[in-house]
């Protein structure tokens, strides 16, 4: 399964979680409309690939409290302190990532203008007591030796401060109702406790703590540290590079020869140096250049159809040894030559020719046995960034009218426009997995993101599902 979130402005985070099976793809078909008038030479493909698609991927435990547990045995002598850094940013990374996703869906369902799928205020207290537990469990077992203590404080530092900026996010999002206020009270109270515990344990400086900017960019920092040691890896590598040499020499040599032989013609037919000489020897010149790059163009292009564009080796941050590979495509192409069961997910009544589609293909080989010792899975986050696509956007607005008790009102309507993005999953042998969303953006930021039922759901749902309250109820 494939979740589509939005983040700041115009980015889309794609995660799934890999489970054992060595072989897994993954295809990305964004539909734009016709109106914007993409192509390639507006958008170079490359240049989309390298500035709009950023993937990496961690490893990842559904036994959330797995890589506690280790920590705690690690912490007490039983392995060495890669490990126990290894085993508490993990758990830390997951933490912060439900927790983050929590805040984000609560946010929004506080912002969806006339929703009455608000976060109650006992969903936010058991939240709120959730986050406590999570808490009290990290610290319950505090490392004593020096080694081990820096690993600890980092990230102990971190999940404090991250934890204090989602409560006063929620917060600032509240209704001004009397319902809500003791959900108000205990957000301070917690935020409060978080900021003298780390003044008490003098985890940051007097100057770092007085300085906004400073205290963000630590946490930067520290953030970084965490992801570090679970993060897989990865440098994409451009593929057909001896290639494109090889033909390059190809057609300059065939070009060459054929002009050449066109050139000992030339002599022959006028015997002496003439001006028509000349200028027939202009004309065969021009033509090889002409034709030379149109020809390294076509072979190149029919050379490389349908073969992977770039390869990624993933390592292991540890060992450094090869946990795994992937192969991706990028591509701009017209709707009507999608495949039969991508056509069938994107159904609308509009026009599918009026729509381009930037496909994005990845096909992987991981290697669990060499994964670290006991993780047999990983998450992989695609982040899409479609900023790129905001200059072709137009900005501005309309009026409409409208009727209303006997009389006529006008009201301004921003321009948006209407993506729709489709994910084809499959792991291993299994059946793939078809998913749809429908987005909504202006020139500003992403407005909206709405599931859409595929035919190959079973059960379909009517309307707009509402996001789910608590990402952190997963944790025991």
């Amino acid at each position: 399964m494939i979740k589509v979130k939005r983040k700041e402005g115009f980015i889309l985070r794609v995660t799934r979680v890999l489970r054992e099976p060595t072989r897994d793809s993954l295809d990305l078909y964004l539909y734009v409309p016709d109106e914007l008038g993409l192509n390639t030479n507006v958008i170079a493909e490359d240049v989309f690939y390298h500035s709009a698609i950023h993937s990496r991927r961690t490893y990842f435990s559904t036994e959330h409290q797995l890589p506690l547990v280790r920590s705690r045995l690690e912490g007490r002598g039983h392995l060495d302190p890669e490990r126990y850094r290894l085993s508490m940013s993990l758990y830390a990374f997951q933490f912060v990532t439900a927790q983050e996703q929590t805040t984000r869906d609560i946010i929004e369902r506080f912002r969806d203008e006339g929703s009455e799928n608000d976060a109650s205020p006992q969903e936010l207290l058991d939240h709120i007591g959730l986050i406590e537990s999570i808490l009290r469990r990290v610290r319950r077992n505090q490392p004593t030796e020096d080694r081990l203590i820096k690993y600890f404080a980092n990230i102990d530092n971190y999940i404090s401060w991250f934890t204090q900026q989602e409560m006063l996010a929620i917060s600032a999002e509240l209704p001004d109702l009397p319902s809500y206020r003791e959900v108000r009270q205990q957000i301070f109270a917690l935020c409060e406790r978080e900021e003298n515990y780390r003044a008490a344990q003098q985890y940051n400086s007097e100057r770092a703590t007085a300085s906004p900017t400073r205290m963000s960019n630590k946490m930067r920092l520290l953030r970084r540290l965490i992801e570090f040691p679970v993060t897989l890896k990865d440098k994409p590598k451009e593929l057909g590079g001896g290639e494109q040499r090889a033909v390059k020499a190809l057609v300059t040599g065939l070009v060459m020869m054929v002009i050449s032989a066109l050139v000992l013609k030339l002599h022959v037919v006028f015997s002496d140096v003439t001006i028509w000489f000349l200028l027939a020897l202009a004309v065969l010149y021009a033509m090889r250049e002409v034709f030379k790059d149109d020809l390294r163009k076509t072979l190149w292009q029919w050379l490389r159809k349908g073969r992977p564009k770039w390869r990624r080796r993933y390592r292991d941050p540890e060992r450094g040894t090869v946990v795994g590979s992937q192969r991706e495509w990028f591509d701009l192409k017209k709707s009507s030559r999608m495949p039969d069961e991508i056509r069938r997910a994107r159904r609308s009544n509009v026009s599918q020719r009026s729509e381009t589609v930037l496909h994005y293909r990845s096909r992987a080989q991981m290697l669990p046995t060499r994964f670290l010792s006991g993780y047999h899975q990983t998450r992989e986050t695609l982040t899409l960034d479609l900023e790129l696509l905001t200059s072709l956007m137009q900005q501005g607005s309309h009026r409409i009218f409208l009727l209303e008790d006997g009389e006529v009102s006008s009201r301004k309507v921003e321009k948006r426009y209407q993506f729709n993005l489709i994910a084809r999953s499959q792991q291993g042998d299994h059946a793939p997995d078809i998913q749809r969303w429908k987005i909504v953006l202006n020139r500003s930021r992403i407005l909206d993101i709405e599931e859409i039922p595929t035919l190959n759901d079973e059960t379909p749902r009517a309307g707009k599902e509402a996001p789910k309250a608590n990402e952190l109820a997963e944790y025991p």
